[in-house]
């Protein structure tokens, strides 16, 4: 059995390439993770953005960025730029984009900047959950299983979301902090987008609990950067995919799931 009350920080794989902090308090902190009868953790991983939630939690914070106008004419143009690159699913720089959207909070103490993205994530992100993907996430939590969202979206939204909500464990995008306790625009290691996510989903479970001690059950996942981490899965979801997702899980047989209902702002 797997205490997932005990929350310490991990910094597991290459060096500076994936960096987890202490877990939040969340509904499932109480909750065993049982290991099957082989003696394997089955982990079930969670997107964030567009999967338990709709929308995107990092546009959203740029909306709010250049509405407040906490970033540059000059970033927001670059920004802008990106984005339309990535609708045309060209090789985009996931580090450099993170960083300019950062550019907003660089040179500020991290207790501060948390707590901002903590109330942004309250005012903007929490009425967006699905409750189908609440009730997914207890049940698996209520089955003994490690429930682990993946996500690209940065960590201090993360670990505020955990607080309400049935998950034992995140990886998500962490930026990078000086030495004088400031954060920076620059990404701790790499973004957790795309194959990156499987990639450190497996390097914190090999961390949690042995490299021979768990398997990814079941994966959920809205966006056709999600098909790597799907199909490491035993049971991969589409979760109200995009178009090229919902295609290849026709292909493959995959099961997809509507979760279109939610709150809104």
């Amino acid at each position: 059995m797997v205490d997932p009350s005990v929350h310490q920080a991990l910094y597991v794989g290459e060096p500076a390439r994936y960096a987890w902090g202490a877990s939040a308090p969340s509904l499932a902190a109480s909750s065993p993770i049982i290991p099957n009868e082989k003696g394997k953790v089955q982990v079930a991983a969670f997107d964030f953005d567009g999967t338990t939630i709709t929308g995107n939690s990092p546009v959203l914070l740029v909306r709010h960025l250049v509405k407040t106008k906490q970033l540059r004419k000059s970033v927001v143009a670059r920004i802008l730029l990106w984005g339309a690159a990535y609708k045309l699913r060209l090789p985009q720089n996931e580090s450099w984009v993170r960083g300019l959207v950062f550019s907003a909070f660089a040179g500020k103490a991290v207790e501060t900047v948390n707590t901002y993205l903590a109330e942004f994530y309250h005012n903007h992100v929490a009425s967006r959950f699905r409750p189908a993907a609440n009730e997914a996430m207890e049940a698996h939590v209520k089955a003994g299983h490690a429930v682990i969202w993946v996500s690209a979206s940065f960590e201090p939204i993360i670990l505020e979301a955990m607080k309400d909500h049935w998950v034992h464990y995140e990886v998500s995008t962490r930026m990078a902090i000086d030495s004088q306790g400031n954060y920076t625009n620059k990404v701790e290691g790499l973004p957790i987008e795309g194959a990156e996510k499987i990639v450190a989903l497996t390097a914190l479970c090999d961390a949690l609990f042995g490299k021979d001690g768990w398997e990814l059950g079941w994966a959920y996942g809205d966006h056709h950067s999600d098909i790597t981490l799907l199909e490491a899965a035993r049971i991969p979801y589409a979760v109200t995919p995009d178009n090229p997702l919902e295609r290849a899980a026709k292909r493959r047989g995959w099961e997809i799931l509507s979760w279109n209902e939610r709150g809104g702002e």
